[in-house]
């Protein structure tokens, strides 16, 4: 981070239960409904560890199917101890509760107890759920996907004659994607009664009351219209549990489902959904505690736990302490989705045709200003992305200006083929992409869009752009909205960042065209956004000092537009070229510089080398994620010395 000046983050004493604990508990031998409500107590206090440990997770979430997940792993599923390629399948489908999953499993002895320390870290346990985890049955993260995975498990089992139950959590957020819905009919019809599927009906997704953002209705008589056994409990009393699976037991030929009613944040007085006041946003969804927060959402579930265990002549609970690791913060970064923020309503303001839409991020896609002071230009669609896209082309074939919004690695992915629609109809839509690129690493590879550039990238008449700074972002925006003709896709870094350079005064936004972040003779690299670019700067600086190369740094913030002229006058006569990627290598901006720079016909020619993501993306903190996938400093520096290097044979050797 060079000259950047850190503020110290505490990093006060977290604590939690031993798995020593838990056998004690499951040793004891006491009534289901007494042990499931006692490890449920102990998972909790594990998951606010882990969640606090790793300073990212969604507490909510965790919490209100914790009661749920325990009673299952307790009580319902056969052949645990076979492991997970033989006994009975649970995965959740909206896999944000991941840290409730991995307690349990550690509770029950099924994942070592030193995973404790290791949610969200390089080769740990991921944000999202990966098979790569025992006990892991599904990669989960996207949403929607669950009842049809377990539909086709069913059926793989039926053929191999080896029939299982299969238990899936669903959010009741998630029941808004389309997905969901399309994969009923099909259940009922196969009969597959062998799929439980368990509603998490905790009333409030990621921001707000989902009654707000789409109310579901009647969802029991929806379900049933579908053909499926539907049933309703508590889902925090196990007593009103045990009974309704036991009444499952007898439904022999239809897909059953259970709708849970829980409370999003269940456990911490205040991190409970009713909670809440009036107006407000759900604060608990994703993130971390605070120290104040931890501390006293601690001691809320130790001292119940402590209570349980007293009550069934356990005795005193042990527990041990741990600690959060310390960060060390950059004092002054850039926060695009906080320009962006402020850019939106400042063309609000000259626009008053421009209607935003939103998929329920809208907090973190920075929409809070703009629907409070527009409430009327602001519809929020929900868990839906192929609708919102499709609305939007509606919106704007009657002379609106929509502006539709979702993280990038959902508004590429499931609405292609209806972006591919609008676009073809030449109308106008501005669509926008945040929590784009590699980081941050820790909600793992389901959230880390790396493949949005090469998915969009050929959809014709979408322009697309990333910024690397503040202004940049007021620039880009500007234009889209007031010069462009075309649609376009505005992709935005998340992540706060230390960027050690700035906008140029008086640069014009031109498509296909950058601008030199350095200057240097030897190497020129291209790149974009924030971090990719600033990992770079200080790449060329330590290649300057070290080893006397110096290298021109350009940024073009367009991902899919070159101008050839441009960019023959950018390389000039140097010939070796990096072109950098904060995407995968295979589809990204690199790959379509590298067949630009081959159409110049340069002589002598240029040695091209690409760098990017070069497989699936690493879950862990934002330095492991980096260095595991060579674009931190050090090995940029390494990369930049062999590109010029492949030109100039000799200058990679060590100094004397």
């Amino acid at each position: 981070m060079g000259e950047q000046q850190l503020d110290r983050v505490t990093s006060d004493e977290l604590v939690y239960v031993p798995a020593s604990e838990f056998r004690r508990l499951l040793d004891a031998r006491l009534q289901p409904h007494t042990t499931t409500e006692a490890f449920a107590a102990l998972a909790r206090i594990n998951t606010l560890y882990m969640i606090a440990r790793a300073w990212s997770g969604h507490i909510g979430t965790s919490f209100s199917s914790l009661d749920i997940m325990s009673w299952l792993f307790l009580n319902e599923m056969r052949d645990l101890d076979r492991g997970p390629g033989a006994c009975d399948i649970f995965f959740s489908s909206k896999g944000h509760d991941a840290p409730a999953l991995y307690s349990v499993l550690i509770g029950l002895g099924l994942l070592p107890e030193e995973k404790v320390d290791n949610l969200r870290r390089l080769h740990g346990l991921p944000g999202h759920p990966h098979v790569e985890t025992p006990y892991i049955q599904a990669n989960t993260g996207s949403l929607g996907m669950g009842v049809s995975k377990a539909k086709g498990m069913a059926i793989a089992n039926r053929l191999a004659g080896t029939p299982r139950r299969i238990f899936v959590l669903t959010g009741d957020g998630e029941l808004q994607e389309g997905q969901f819905w399309e994969s009923l009919a099909s259940a009922a019809n196969h009969h597959l009664a062998e799929i439980v599927v368990i509603v998490d009906h905790n009333r409030i997704q990621s921001d707000t009351w989902v009654e707000q953002v789409s109310d579901l209705g009647d969802v029991e008589a929806k379900l049933r219209a579908f053909g499926w056994h539907v049933a309703r409990c508590d889902g925090h009393d196990v007593r009103a549990l045990e009974r309704t699976f036991r009444a499952l037991d007898r439904i022999a030929e239809q897909p059953k489902v259970v709708i849970a009613d829980t409370v999003k944040g269940k456990g911490v007085s205040f991190m409970e959904g009713p909670s809440m006041g009036a107006g407000d946003l759900y604060a608990y969804h994703s993130g971390a505690p605070t120290e104040a927060e931890y501390a006293g959402g601690s001691t809320e579930l130790v001292d119940r736990a402590r209570g349980l265990f007293n009550a069934s002549g356990l005795g005193a609970l042990a527990t041990k302490n741990g600690r959060r690791p310390e960060r060390r913060e950059p004092r002054f970064t850039q926060n695009l989705i906080s320009a962006y923020k402020d850019a939106l309503v400042t063309q609000a303001d000259r626009h008053p045709r421009l209607v935003v839409l939103d998929a329920d991020l809208v907090k973190d896609c920075g929409l809070v200003p703009f629907a409070q002071k527009y409430p009327e230009r602001f519809v929020e669609c929900g868990i839906a992305e192929q609708d919102m896209v499709s609305m939007a082309c509606g919106l704007a074939k009657r002379g609106a200006l929509p502006v539709a919004h979702s993280f990038a690695c959902f508004l590429s992915a499931r609405p292609n083929e209806q972006i591919y629609n609008q676009c073809s109809e030449g109308s106008k839509v501005i669509y926008v992409g945040s929590l784009a690129g590699l980081l941050p690493g820790g909600p793992g590879h389901s959230h880390q869009s790396v493949r949005d550039i090469g998915a969009l990238g050929s959809v014709p008449n979408l322009l697309m752009a990333e910024p690397s700074v503040e202004n940049e972002v007021h620039a880009l925006f500007e234009y889209l909205v007031d010069t462009a003709v075309e649609s376009s896709y505005l992709r935005l870094v998340s992540v706060k960042w230390p960027v050690p350079f700035g906008y140029p005064a008086g640069q014009r936004v031109q498509p296909g065209r950058g601008w030199v972040v350095r200057d240097g003779r030897d190497l020129v690299v291209t790149g974009y956004g924030p971090w990719l670019l600033s990992n770079a700067w200080h790449a060329a600086e330590e290649l300057q000092k070290s080893f006397g190369i110096t290298t021109r740094l350009i940024n073009l913030p367009w991902l899919n537009r070159v101008d050839s002229a441009w960019l023959k006058e950018a390389i000039g006569d140097r010939r070796a070229v990096l072109l950098l990627d904060n995407h995968y290598v295979r589809g990204g901006q690199g790959e379509m510089l590298a067949a630009a720079v081959a159409g110049l016909g340069l002589d002598p020619v240029a040695s091209v080398m690409r760098l990017g993501v070069m497989e699936l993306p690493e879950c862990g903190t934002n330095d492991e994620v980096l260095a595991y996938h060579g674009l931190d400093v050090a090995s940029l520096v390494t990369a930049f010395r062999t590109a010029v290097g492949r030109h100039r044979p000799g200058t990679v050797s060590q100094p004397a």
